[in-house]
């Protein structure tokens, strides 16, 4: 869906992006990861054509970017850096101008562009917003009329950098929902964030973005495979910590890590001697972990010289 090569972008002599090689497959939920002024909105720029690279190779469904953004952009939807609107106008009336001057024409009668706005702003939860304009609007509805916006067209591939920016965790869990509903239903989506969490619950493949570099690019599955350790919970620590002996690795309040071993086994064990176990899982890696590992620290630190 989108591959990069050597992609790298300078302003004067700040080297914003600097030889990214992306690979965003077919049935990706791909989480663009990388902390505040790590490159990442100018990457997303790059893609969608909005900002030329100063060298290296976009393509985007096989086809090169900016050359092809005609072909290209009409196949897409994107949400980069919050919605533009006409604020005086109703989010309604935006979806309908947005639909009208598209980079292909609006399909269907007024009566069937008018039936898609109003699906996809129930889509978004902006269904009962009426005639409000859109700059009575909190960022949050601005949020999700721009991600409206980028569903109007029923894309293949969704482009969208800080999709829940503005929102409450109600409403972040709400659209979390609605991007895993469009990708059973096969859109790929590229999702630009600082948060580890929503990339966490959300995506399939990582992609880590530290001071333009791209220095991690896996499936989010082996990012978190088990550690060959397992986490117990028990209210009996002490009868727990003298009979696990060596293969007892630390100890954390009421958690215990244990070394090898099959998790059922060891519940089983434990249980046989006494022991009321209230938790047990294998522990896997830390997605937070791995990322702090492959990244220096924050871009916006000021330290003392």
């Amino acid at each position: 869906m989108i591959r990069t090569h050597e992609l790298t972008k300078r302003f004067g002599s700040l080297t914003a992006v600097d030889s990214v090689d992306l690979d965003v497959r077919d049935g990706d939920i791909y989480g663009f990861l990388g902390a505040n002024g790590s490159g990442k909105t100018t990457t997303v720029r790059m893609l969608l054509g909005l900002v030329l690279a100063t060298s290296g190779r976009i393509e985007v469904f096989g086809r090169p970017m900016p050359k092809a953004s005609g072909e290209v952009l009409a196949r897409l939807g994107a949400l980069v850096e919050g919605p533009g609107a006409y604020g005086h106008l109703s989010g309604r009336a935006n979806l309908l101008l947005h639909d009208a001057s598209g980079n292909r024409p609006a399909r269907g009668s007024r009566s069937d562009r008018d039936r898609r706005v109003a699906e996809v702003l129930d889509e978004v939860g902006l269904g009962g917003v009426g005639r409000r304009p859109v700059k009575a609007y909190s960022l949050g509805m601005r949020q999700r009329l721009g991600l409206a916006a980028a569903l109007l067209r029923t894309p293949e591939l969704l482009i969208l950098d800080e999709p829940t920016n503005g929102l409450d965790p109600q409403g972040i869990g709400e659209i979390r929902q609605l991007l895993l509903k469009l990708h059973a239903a096969g859109t790929t989506i590229f999702l630009s964030s600082h948060l580890l969490a929503e990339v966490e619950q959300l995506c399939t493949r990582v992609g880590v973005l530290d001071r333009g570099r791209l220095v991690l690019q896996r499936p989010l599955a082996e990012l978190q495979a088990p550690t060959g350790r397992i986490l117990v919970r028990t209210p009996d620590v002490p009868a727990a910590t003298g009979l696990l002996g060596d293969r007892l690795v630390e100890v954390r309040d009421d958690l215990l890590v244990v070394a090898g071993g099959d998790p059922a086994e060891l519940n089983g064990w434990l249980v046989e001697r006494g022991v009321r176990v209230s938790g047990l899982a294998a522990e896997r890696h830390s997605l937070e972990a791995t990322v702090l590992a492959m990244t220096g620290p924050s871009s916006d630190r000021v330290d003392r010289p």
